[in-house]
Parts: C-alpha cells; sequence; structure tokens
C-alpha cells in the first residue's frame, strides 16, 4: 500500500452513482460499506445495497462512517455551491474522500491497479474500489472549511416588546447567556483548546458572545443546542474555495525540481508525471525545504535546470540519497514556458523547478514504464524505480534484491507471515491464482481504459496534424503564387527595361540616319558639324583636310562582308545584295580560294577594300577580272549600325593607285613572260 497505514476500526462508505444524474430527479447509487470494528483479523465485513440519494444522507446520518469515498466528488453535488452544502451537512466526524486525487484526478482503474485493489466497470466494484482505497488511506479529503469553528452562545428568545416586568425578563435572559458562555469557556479551558473570544455585554449579562476556536467541531466538547433562554450554535469557518487534503502524508516516490539562489523554489512531480506541489521561499533554510519535501514524499530523482548541476542541488540529492538528473545543456526559457503550460506557478523560480522536475521525468518515462512492465503487482513498483535509478543495477537485480529482503524478514519472524492462516498448499496456490487473475483482469481493464484514452488522444492529434498540413498546403499555395507573381514582376521589369534600351537604341540610329540623309545631301564640311565622323583626321588618311571641304565631294555607300567566305558573302547578299559598281569591304580578307574570288568578281564591284592580305590564288583571279583590290587603311570608312559609307574621292583615289599598281604589274609580267621566251629559244638552240 506504498507505506499507507490502513484506517482501522472505523466504517468507510463506498459510493459509485448507479443510474440517473444527481442534477435529476432520482439519481440511485451502488453503496458498499466495510466495516473494520470489532474484527479479530484482516478481513472486514461488506455489505453491499442500492439506494436513493435521500436513503444515502439517511445511512451517513445514523452510521455517521468515518469516510464516504467516491471517485467523482461530483457524483454527489450537482455543483461547487451544492457541494459545500453536501460538507457542510456531513457529520463533523465524516470526510469526504476523492480516492482518485486533488485537482486533476486519474482514472479509478489506474489508482486501483497502482495499489493492489480489485477493480470493476461496473458500479458496485466501483463503489468497493473506493472504500478499499480510502480504508488504505488513499485519496484527498474534500474540504471547503478551515480547522477554526465558530461557537456562537446567544439568546434564545426575544426580549419582547415591553411590559412592566420588562426589565427583569430582560435582565434574565442576559444572565442566562452569561452564564452558558461561562460554562463553554470552561469546557474548551478543559479541553486546552486555543480561542479568541467576543462578548456583547448587556444590561443583566451578555446578549451574545462568539468563541473562534482553533479546532474542528468534532474535537470541541460542546454541541449545538438549545435550552431556554439560550442557544448555542456551532459553525465552521468558510474556506475561499474547495480544498483536498491527503488523507496522510504523501510518502510516495517523487520527482523534485529545485531552482537554487536567493528565492528557492521546489517542484514535487509524481513518478506517474502527475504535478503535486509547488512551492518557493526567500527567508527558509535548506533544512526547512528539506522539511517541506518529506512532508510530500521520498524523492527517487533530484533535478536541475542548468549542467552542470548546482552544487546546492547536489547537496538536496546527498541529503535524500536519491539519483540526480541534469539536462545536456541549460534549457531555454521557451522550452520551460511550453512544458509547464499546463500548470498554475507564481514566479520564474517555481517556473524553473517545475520544468526541471518534468523534463527528468520525460527523459525517464520510458524507463518507468519498462520498470512498470516487470515489476508484479504485489511489488511495490516505486521501490523498485528508486533502487534502479539509484544503484543504476538492471530490474531483474532490484526484484531479487527485493525477494532476498522478504525472505530474510519471513525467516526472522519465525516462519510463514502471520498474516496468513494455516491453509493447505492446494489453498494457498487457489488463492494466490485467484488473486493474480484478479490483478491480471484489472490490469487488462486499465490497459483498455489506457488504449481508448491513446486512441482519443491519437484521433485528435490526426485532427491536428490534418489541420495543420491544410494549413500548411494553403500557406505554399500562396508562397507559390507570390513567388510566381514576384517572377512575373521581374520578367516585366526586365522587359521594360530591355525595351527602354531598345527604344533608346533605336531612337539614337534614328538621329544617326537623320544625320546621314544629311550628310548624303550636304556638303562635306558638314560631316563633323552632324558628328558622323570622329576626328578630322579620319579624312586627312584619305586625302587630307583641304579636300574634306571641297565642296563637291559625295559619299558612296559601302557593302560589308565579314570575312571572304562563301557564307558570308551569302550573308551580305541576303541582307543588303551586291551589285555590280558596289564598294565591297572585306573586313577578313584571309583564306579565300579561288572559286570564292571568283564569285566575287561574278558581282563586278567597282572596288573591293580589304583589311589583312588576299591569298595569291584570290588575288591573281581578282586582277585578272581586272576587279581593283585597295588596302581600307587607304579609305576611311564610317560604319552606322550595319550600314557604311566612304568619300567617293577617296574611293576614285584607291581605284587610281590600284590601277597604276596593276599597270606596273602587267609591264613586270610582260617582262618576266619575255624573259622566260627569250630563255626557252635559248634553251632550243643548244
Amino acid at each position: 500500500m506504498n507505506d499507507r497505514t490502513s484506517a482501522l476500526d472505523s466504517v468507510v462508505f463506498g459510493v459509485d452513482i448507479q443510474s440517473g444524474d444527481v442534477r435529476g430527479d432520482s439519481p440511485s447509487y451502488a453503496l458498499v460499506v466495510l466495516d473494520t470494528r470489532d474484527t479479530e483479523s484482516d478481513e472486514v465485513r461488506i455489505e453491499r445495497d442500492v439506494v436513493s440519494f435521500r436513503k444515502l444522507r439517511r445511512l451517513i446520518e445514523n452510521e455517521v462512517p468515518a469516510m464516504v469515498a467516491t471517485d467523482n466528488m461530483y457524483e454527489l453535488a450537482t455543483d461547487k455551491d451544492d457541494l459545500v452544502r453536501f460538507l457542510q451537512w456531513l457529520p463533523h466526524e465524516t470526510k469526504l474522500v476523492q480516492v482518485t486525487g486533488a485537482e486533476r484526478p486519474e482514472p479509478l482503474s489506474r489508482v486501483a491497479s497502482r495499489h493492489g485493489v480489485p477493480y470493476g466497470k461496473k458500479p458496485m466494484k466501483e463503489a468497493e474500489a473506493a472504500a478499499r482505497l480510502a480504508l488504505a488511506n488513499v485519496g484527498h479529503e474534500v474540504a471547503a472549511f478551515e480547522n477554526t469553528t465558530t461557537v456562537k452562545v446567544s439568546r434564545g428568545r426575544s426580549t419582547g416588546k415591553g411590559g412592566w416586568s420588562q426589565d427583569r425578563y430582560t435582565r434574565r435572559i442576559h444572565g442566562s447567556v452569561k452564564r452558558e458562555s461561562r460554562e463553554v469557556e470552561s469546557a474548551l479551558d478543559e479541553a486546552n483548546l486555543d480561542y479568541e473570544r467576543d462578548v456583547t455585554e448587556k444590561y443583566g449579562g451578555y446578549s451574545k458572545a462568539v468563541y473562534t476556536v482553533e479546532a474542528r467541531p468534532q474535537d470541541i466538547p460542546v454541541s449545538t443546542h438549545r435550552s431556554g433562554d439560550t442557544r448555542v450554535e456551532i459553525e465552521r469557518e468558510r474556506r475561499d474555495g474547495i480544498e483536498f487534503e491527503p488523507l496522510v502524508k504523501r510518502r510516495d516516490r517523487v520527482i523534485v525540481g529545485i531552482d537554487p539562489g536567493t528565492t528557492t523554489a521546489v517542484a514535487v512531480v509524481g513518478l506517474d508525471g502527475r504535478v503535486l506541489d509547488i512551492h518557493s521561499t526567500r527567508t527558509a533554510d535548506t533544512a526547512a525545504v528539506i522539511e517541506w519535501l518529506i512532508e510530500r514524499g521520498r524523492p527517487a530523482l533530484v533535478a536541475a535546470d542548468v549542467h552542470p548541476m548546482p552544487e546546492t542541488v547536489e547537496k538536496f540529492r546527498r541529503s535524500f540519497d536519491a539519483a540526480g538528473w541534469a539536462p545536456p545543456k541549460d534549457i531555454p526559457v521557451d522550452e520551460k514556458l511550453h512544458r509547464t503550460r499546463e500548470v498554475n506557478y507564481e514566479n520564474d523560480h517555481e517556473r524553473d523547478a517545475l520544468a526541471a522536475a518534468l523534463f527528468a521525468f520525460d527523459d525517464h518515462e520510458d524507463q518507468f514504464e519498462r520498470i512498470s512492465r516487470k515489476v508484479p503487482a504485489e511489488i511495490d513498483r516505486e521501490e523498485v524505480i528508486a533502487r534502479v535509478l539509484g544503484s543504476e543495477e538492471s530490474v531483474e537485480a532490484v526484484l531479487r534484491e527485493m525477494n532476498d529482503d522478504g525472505d530474510e524478514e519471513t525467516d526472522e519472524s519465525g516462519g510463514e507471515s502471520p498474516t496468513e492462516p494455516d491453509r493447505s498448499p492446494e489453498e494457498r496456490e487457489i488463492r494466490s491464482l485467484r488473486s493474480r487473475v484478479e490483478r491480471l483482469e484489472s490490469h487488462v481493464e486499465d490497459l483498455k481504459a489506457s488504449i481508448e484514452e491513446k486512441d482519443e488522444t491519437i484521433e485528435e492529434y490526426k485532427q491536428e496534424l490534418s489541420d495543420a498540413r491544410r494549413e500548411e498546403r494553403r500557406k505554399a499555395r500562396e508562397r507559390r503564387e507570390v513567388s510566381r507573381l514576384e517572377r512575373d514582376n521581374d520578367r516585366l521589369e526586365r522587359k521594360v527595361e530591355s525595351l527602354e534600351a531598345e527604344n533608346e537604341e533605336l531612337a539614337d540610329k534614328l538621329d544617326r540616319l537623320k544625320s546621314l540623309w544629311k550628310l548624303d545631301h550636304s556638303n562635306f564640311a558638314d560631316v563633323n558639324t552632324n558628328g558622323i565622323l570622329t576626328s578630322d583626321s579620319e579624312w586627312e588618311v584619305a586625302g587630307g583636310e583641304s579636300e574634306a571641304n571641297e565642296s563637291g565631294g559625295n559619299l558612296v555607300p559601302v557593302k560589308i562582308v565579314e570575312q571572304f567566305t562563301n557564307g558570308a558573302l551569302d550573308h551580305t547578299v541576303e541582307e543588303y545584295g551586291i551589285a555590280a559598281g558596289d564598294v565591297v569591304y572585306l573586313r577578313d580578307a584571309s583564306g579565300a580560294g579561288r572559286t570564292t574570288a571568283e564569285r566575287l568578281a561574278e558581282f563586278d564591284p567597282k572596288v573591293v577594300l580589304r583589311s589583312g592580305n588576299l591569298s595569291e590564288v584570290a588575288d591573281e583571279v581578282l586582277f585578272e577580272a581586272e576587279i581593283p583590290v585597295a588596302p581600307a587603311d587607304d579609305v576611311t570608312i564610317q560604319e552606322i549600325d550595319e550600314l557604311a559609307v566612304a568619300k567617293e574621292s577617296a574611293v576614285e583615289s584607291a581605284i587610281a593607285d590600284w590601277e597604276s599598281r596593276a599597270e606596273e604589274r602587267q609591264k613586270e609580267q610582260q617582262k618576266e613572260m619575255v624573259d622566260q621566251i627569250i630563255s626557252e629559244h635559248r634553251a632550243d638552240r643548244r
């Protein structure tokens, strides 16, 4: 029972709603009464019945049980106010116990399995499980009143409206109130109870005396009554809300998170991950904090939220001889806030302590589950977990060690356990098997409940995942659309820039063509003024500055061939055409053969201007075709985009130069021919 003590010599009511609803007109309850009074063994008398709410209250008034146990306190009340009225009605000696926990109750099946109590789904089985758990002091008392009680002594009757004996009558009543208050005060003194007195004095004595006693009503040797001139009323002081008090101080194994410093904060978390308590203080010393922790459990694991573990936390760990835990690195604040979002805490120190305990639990949760699966139901699971954490041994080794300890205790006691009656081996085997079957059935029910809870959780997570995916797809579509629009915008901007540049280029070309047109219809003296030529020196090469100023000069178009090849000739012919009498400019005259030269000669150009040297074959072909060939350097060619022009005078001068060179070349050829004839004639004479 996890170091708990059974509530012996008492009556415990276990209650679970059988049918109907407490908010309805006639709910019925499954009632199990466990009576341990006048029993010589551990066996208890059990009574089972199905009762109405009215009969349940009547039984509570008659039997005055020590505890009324239930798995949910709101099965006995419709709301919080109704619950307070129910608690106020309960006999002072009776506690309302919620066996499944405090503000965040667990499933009854899980609590029953943890404490080895048989459990079933039917209301009567649940009522019995609640009663047995309460009998073992498992659970929390539901409290709505302080441990402070008000005892009020006052007049039992009115003093009247007057008359000839009014004064004597009033004096007698007030005197009776004073005598009754002295008797109450004497009883409180004899019981050694602390109290405060508030007296209202009137003619002849007291009209009212109020005693605030630091005790529960059942501890006060005074009862509510009315006698003649006086009446005594006892009322407990109401708390701000509903509170839960453990039936016994927790001695379960727990995980402790500590945040040391000027303000020391500690948090206590169960081995099942439930937050049990949080506390912070600026004044308490280490001893006071340790005492606070001892009242709430036995630390199996002491955790810090920073790495490495602070020395102060290490001292706490050594004090409890517990295992330690520290994160691989300091836990970020956002992760602490997320992990502790469902728990109320007072300050950042409590948050850090709580985060340390919860992260320690998260780190060991799988290990706890593995240990729990290996531990038999009759062995304290928490003790096994604590020993595995402390010694770092296997579960099997710890179980063997605990079994050895149990055997030694049995031997020291002089044989078998005194709680085991004299039974045959077959009876003991049958009882053991039955107990095992009950535990397994309870475990199966617990597992089914866990599966249902996890299935519900999985469905919730699936729905959240589906919603998240749907939202992510929507955002992805938005991002893709934005990216597409941005790309379109960039493309259009580039297109606009390209069109603007093309527009500027075309405008510039138009200006040049206009200038060229004007130049073709004006004197060469206007060339520099119109901006076609870059400098006067360009024209000086072709005939000097004086010639540029002649009023009769014209421009002639020049057909540009990029390279002296058939392909380049085809391109020029296709784009601009080459006619007889055109000026042709070979930008690269090298590499042409006979065929290419003959093709150019067929066009019968006026002159061929070349950059580079012609091949001997091409030169011979053009010379024989009487096509003038001149270096391009002798003629200044002005290019405007794909168009080119040259001064007609420079072209004529280049042709004249070629003609003089051609005449000399012919003479040279004739001379060579004569020399050859003479040489051949001489050879024949020999």
